[in-house]
């Protein structure tokens, strides 16, 4: 898979962000990429996808990396956090059980 970062995309702070003091932590769940992302026929082809940046969370199943936010776009169904180590989806909640990905 192809990643791009939109140029313009740059999230800005704000005094009304989520503070980041443990509260807040998110639960991660592992998501099938089949269920996530349209593939094409032809597997061998890439494919391309934005992504907005990296997260805090650390990917839990390689432990190497930042994951990075992908929204629903052309080929996306669902937003989640993804792994560009070990190519692993995410979704991601609020302990609360609230989604941490929907907008």
């Amino acid at each position: 898979m192809n990643f791009h970062h939109p140029e313009k995309h740059t999230p800005q702070s704000s005094p009304s962000r989520r503070c980041h003091d443990g509260a807040d932590n998110l639960i991660l769940r592992e998501l099938n990429p089949l269920v996530v992302i349209d593939h094409l026929d032809d597997e061998q082809a890439p494919l391309t996808l934005l992504t907005f940046g990296s997260v805090r969370e650390i990917c839990p199943k390689c432990q190497r990396c930042k994951l990075k936010l992908v929204l629903r776009q052309t080929s996306v169904r669902m937003a989640h956090l993804f792994c560009a180590e070990c190519e692993s989806c995410f979704d991601a909640q609020y302990a609360n059980g609230e989604p941490a990905l929907s907008i």
